[in-house]
């Protein structure tokens, strides 16, 4: 077994398929991150979803057992807000996106409009609807700035998968034959060096968990952290053999990580 995993200091967390699946713990989750917390071992959770805010992640958390604060949750959300402030200040932004997300970038600071923007940001928006996809498109053919908060194409639940960014971003290529410039959320370094600066944690002693291949496990390994899949939500094991992204270490599910901790 990895005894590499004794040195790891701080492990980022998927959500969605890796520690829970709609409002039920994977089992072994919650005893895992009681572990980490009894070690004093750093966590936070990472998630590429951009249809939910921090605060919801705490209430979540909080009410299936496991009371966590808001400085431990990092959405693409945040990190995609994080890098407008950064890379275009200032700037008039179309916003894809639900009322949570809307009211997140409002309090930070961003210009909304659905008039004459600058930028366009697509994240999860799950309350789509034709007209909005029509306005998106119009703006992404005319050729602005184009940012996804994240890439995925499922989302995860309790039933099965729901269509996630990555299937908007089909969407919106069918119509304006352009995919996203700039993809904010994993498997690229834009959200983990976010993350690296919200905790202060070191890259190397960092460790990457997750159930996809091309986001979460991508995401550690390409970007210097150590890369760990579950086979507990989208990725199976035949998905891990036949793919050219290569996890440090595969577990069936947070469960059998805890005695390698």
């Amino acid at each position: 077994m990895p005894q590499i995993l004794k040195n790891i200091d701080c492990y980022a967390l998927d959500m969605d398929g890796t520690i829970y699946l709609g409002d039920q713990w994977i089992d072994g989750a919650l005893d895992f991150l009681k572990a980490l917390k009894k070690q004093g071992k750093q966590y936070v959770f990472l998630t590429n979803n951009s249809s939910k805010n921090a605060d919801v992640y705490v209430t979540k958390l909080t009410k299936m057992g496991f009371p966590v604060k808001k400085s431990e949750i990092v959405t693409s959300g945040q990190a995609t807000i994080n890098y407008l402030h950064r890379e275009y200040p200032g700037k008039k932004v179309f916003l894809l996106g639900n009322e949570m997300l809307i009211a997140e970038f409002l309090e930070a600071g961003i210009k909304l409009t659905d008039e004459a923007p600058e930028v366009v940001v697509v994240g999860f928006d799950t309350s789509l609807g034709y007209a909005k996809m029509c306005k998106v498109c119009d703006f992404v053919r005319a050729g602005l700035p184009y940012i996804s908060t994240h890439p995925d194409f499922n989302c995860p639940t309790e039933t099965g998968f729901i269509p996630d960014a990555g299937a908007i971003h089909a969407f919106i290529h069918a119509s304006s034959f352009r995919y996203p410039d700039y993809i904010v959320g994993k498997p690229n370094g834009e959200i983990m060096n976010y993350m690296l600066k919200r905790t202060g944690a070191c890259r190397e002693r960092t460790a990457m968990v997750g159930d996809r291949l091309y986001t979460d496990v991508y995401a550690g390994v390409n970007n210097g952290f150590t890369g760990i899949l579950v086979l507990s939500g989208e990725a199976t094991r035949q998905d891990a053999d036949k793919s050219e992204i290569k996890p440090h270490f595969i577990f069936p599910s947070l469960k059998e990580m805890i005695s390698e901790i």
